[in-house]
């Protein structure tokens, strides 16, 4: 896998990874990390670009700069030349990766996919240190990163888009009485039938909200949450009501074909009758149908791009996201209070040009608890703590312990609440509300706090992990043990080392503890497996 030295005139090896098509992060995150274990410096970038990307690692040679003379980037600022030495290229779509090439006339201008570098002298965790303050500056100033509002969907574990009248009010009475601050209706509502391919009218369903949807929305509101809906506004499915309507010009083309995927055509928001269109539904939607909260979702990779007006397949696809994201500026100018939620399949658009834009992310569909806490313990590595949503979902007579760790998954990022809360018994639904009350009570800490890692990025397989937020005075660690020992012992952080407490602020009445040893060693006791804590350090 690493670059070995074979031959001194030339080489041709590389590290690399890619993605390829308006899926930004259906494999990878558009990430990378190249650390000097010698020297202790470390280089952690991002491609900010929500379609194709491609980095590569590798090592400077002659045959990429033939000469020294000729060529002004084979010598350094003290000149020294740097053949033989290893460098790294960020880049969005390429031609040979992606398809991807543009023929400019004169007197046009291209402009690149925006990357970031993060460079520091430590590791990994110290890097995205960094990188996280950076995403702080970049994003779009908003009310939503301020008080990190505590959503209620209806999909995970719950309804999985099949909600009707009669369902959603006694959850909207649940999640109101937990204390959720928005509750938003999934997908499904739309249609009578297939809401997979029923995608692209976005008028509500008759059958299922007898007197209309109004009616679930306006007790949303009367119980003091927020609504939200959620849309798929890029596709437009092989059933929707209006498909013989559509021009065909609204869709991308490939080979002479209109494009599809899964019973779905992706839209070309370069179009500008597309962008009227999208726009006109976020309109109904917020002044016809109250919704404060929009769930914007992306189930389709549109694949390697468009053929029309563009001078490669790559080409008409980046445009298009480009054509996108100042859709979805003139969305946020139009409506500054309104929440997107940035959701693809779960994470498969967490990217920088999406997130610079919007103030909440869905990063996962898991549906398994244990499995998503892994990924919530390790998401502070791709975006900041407070646009990440994670699911939790207690499911109805479980173990009360499912529930706890349900609620620690979220509450050191963005509290995604679904799960059938109005069937849970008393002692897990308590649980479920006092989780939300600790949560209003850190997440002022948490917009501001800084990531770490106790015990290294998480893995699936790890017995024990840990993730950490350091604050102003204090810091708070989410601890889970899912198998192995009971006891966990873990040398402080020595920008941690500063606290000498630790105690448990999640579940309160734990009889579990922590405590700080005198050689600066943390240890954590939690008595069963696939439990989880959260503490505090001060």
């Amino acid at each position: 896998m690493g670059l070995n030295p074979i031959n001194l005139a030339q080489s041709t090896k590389r590290i690399y990874e890619q993605n390829l098509g308006s899926w930004s992060t259906q494999e990878f995150l558009p990430m990378g990390c190249l650390e000097n274990e010698e020297t202790g410096a470390t280089f952690l970038w991002q491609i900010e670009n929500n379609g194709s990307w491609y980095w590569e690692v590798a090592e400077s040679s002659e045959l990429m700069f033939p000469t020294v003379k000729d060529h002004n980037l084979m010598i350094t600022n003290d000149g020294n030349e740097i053949s033989g030495e290893i460098y790294f290229v960020l880049s969005g779509p390429t031609e040979w990766e992606s398809q991807w090439h543009k023929s400019l006339k004169p007197g046009k201008s291209f402009i690149t996919v925006p990357t970031a570098v993060s460079v520091v002298n430590g590791g990994f965790e110290k890097a995205v240190v960094e990188m996280t303050k950076y995403r702080r500056k970049i994003r779009r100033p908003n009310k939503d990163n301020e008080k990190l509002a505590v959503i209620f969907n209806d999909y995970m574990n719950c309804l999985f888009g099949d909600s009707t009248t009669e369902k959603l009010l006694p959850l909207i009475d649940a999640a109101a009485d937990a204390g959720c601050e928005y509750f938003c209706i999934d997908c499904g509502w739309y249609t009578d039938t297939n809401w997979w391919a029923g995608v692209g009218e976005w008028k509500p369903s008759a059958q299922r909200y007898p007197g209309g949807i109004e009616k679930p929305i306006k007790y949303i509101r009367e119980k003091g949450m927020i609504p939200g809906l959620w849309l798929e506004i890029e596709t437009v499915g092989f059933d929707c009501p209006n498909i013989d309507n559509i021009p065909k010009s609204w869709f991308f083309r490939r080979h002479g074909k209109i494009v599809s995927d899964q019973c779905r055509y992706p839209l070309d928001f370069r179009n500008p009758e597309v962008q009227d269109y999208a726009t006109s539904v976020i309109d109904r939607m917020v002044n016809e149908y109250g919704v404060g909260y929009i769930k914007m979702d992306y189930n389709i990779n549109s694949g390697i791009g468009t053929e029309v007006d563009s001078d490669s397949l790559g080409d008409g696809l980046l445009e298009h996201n480009r054509a996108y994201l100042a859709w979805l500026d003139s969305i946020f100018v139009k409506y500054p209070d309104l929440i997107i939620e940035n959701c693809g399949s779960g994470g498969m658009r967490m990217d920088y040009a999406m997130l610079s834009r919007h103030s909440i992310q869905s990063s996962s569909d898991q549906t398994d608890y244990i499995k998503n806490a892994a990924i919530a313990a390790s998401c502070a590595t791709a975006l900041t703590p407070e646009q990440c949503a994670i699911w939790s979902y207690p499911l109805s007579g479980a173990d009360p312990e499912e529930t706890t760790m349900n609620m620690v998954n979220a509450m050191m990022l963005r509290i995604h609440q679904s799960g059938h809360l109005a069937t849970l018994p008393a002692n897990q639904f308590n649980l479920v509300k006092n989780g939300i009350e600790v949560y209003k009570m850190i997440r002022n800490d948490i917009k501001e706090g800084l990531p770490f890692w106790l015990t290294g990025i998480p893995k699936f397989e790890d017995p024990w992990f840990t993730f950490g937020l350091e604050c102003d005075n204090c810091a708070y660690i989410a601890v889970w043990r899912i198998s192995g020992e009971k006891i966990l012992n873990v040398p402080l952080k020595e920008e941690l080392q500063k606290y000498q407490h630790v105690e448990p602020v999640y579940p309160q009445n734990t009889l579990d503890c922590a405590y700080i040893n005198e050689n600066h060693t943390i240890s954590f006791l939690l008595e069963e497996t696939k439990t989880a804590r959260i503490f505090k350090l001060y």
